[in-house]
């Protein structure tokens, strides 16, 4: 048999009695939950004390949760606020409500931007280095991200152009972004998954054979990511924000690679110690 296109899924939510399981929301979840599983693992590795992932995760996550709608809203705020708006503005920060976008009007760069704040946070008050978290979270964000990305895939959205390739996915008549008489699209959101998967196992190989430190492996992943995130945005066809003919988050892929090989390169020569924290306050014991 010849793969003729990717079904999507015929529901996107279940109901448990009254309660609505989403797929988009059990993907966000199940992402966060395995990074955090890797980022400890890769944490303990290091010397640091068995929790403190699932500890700074308590922090982040807020953080990241804010970070991610506020980023949408700024960056789509005539979605709200604008004439004819097809959202009311207090859906803005409505994010459980069907009424408006609900959990869809989340972005990855608010959530990655705040989170780091909530994460820097929690790290101040353990006496940890930031930079020594941020390496060991590294390959987890991206693997976080490859399972998240399915979200997307339950809610039949941020699909590329047209394609009669056989992994094309099969999207709904009607839906935004279609054209009429095409049946299949490129899944975009699975271009980006195995990209993110790729690169986290690239970001393991590379933090074990260089023993990059103080922040530099995730200034690889940005780099990484965005360079990945660049090209994928420009394939696909939801409506969105454009620059001299480029969609805002390409512009902002460009600033953040080059912001992150330019960290790479004015830290190239820092060998310093990086403080894993005391470990009398992280067990309790006085």
């Amino acid at each position: 048999m010849v793969l003729a296109g990717i079904p999507s899924p015929s529901e996107g939510v279940w109901y448990l009695g009254p309660l609505p399981i989403r797929g988009y929301t059990i993907c966000i979840m199940l992402g966060v939950v395995v990074a955090v599983a890797v980022a400890d693992r890769r944490w303990r590795n290091r010397g640091g004390a068995p929790g403190t992932m699932l500890d700074l995760a308590t922090w982040g996550i807020p953080f990241g949760l804010v970070g991610a709608r506020l980023y949408h809203v700024i960056t789509d705020w005539q979605l709200y606020f604008g004439p004819g708006a097809p959202h009311r503005p207090i859906d803005a920060i409505l994010i459980w409500s069907d009424s408006g976008p609900g959990w869809r009007g989340l972005s990855i760069w608010g959530a990655i931007a705040l989170g780091a704040v909530g994460v820097w946070i929690g790290c101040r008050r353990r006496g940890i280095a930031v930079s020594a978290v941020a390496d060991a979270v590294a390959p987890a964000v991206a693997i976080g991200q490859a399972i998240g990305r399915w979200c997307n895939y339950f809610n039949q959205e941020l699909f590329g152009g047209p394609t009669d390739l056989p992994w094309g996915l099969e999207i709904d008549p009607g839906r935004p972004g279609t054209v009429p008489g095409v049946a299949t699209y490129h899944p975009t959101f699975l271009y980006e998954s195995l990209w993110s998967l790729a690169l986290a196992l690239a970001l393991i190989w590379i933090g074990g054979r260089f023993a990059l430190r103080h922040g530099r492996l995730f200034a690889l992943y940005v780099a990484g990511y965005t360079a990945g995130r660049f090209w994928i945005e420009g394939m696909r066809v939801d409506p969105a924000n454009e620059i001299l003919g480029m969609r805002l988050n390409q512009w902002t892929s460009i600033a953040l690679f080059l912001g992150a090989l330019a960290y790479v390169y004015l830290t190239r020569n820092k060998r310093s110690e990086e403080s894993l924290g005391d470990e009398r306050v992280l067990t309790g014991v006085k």
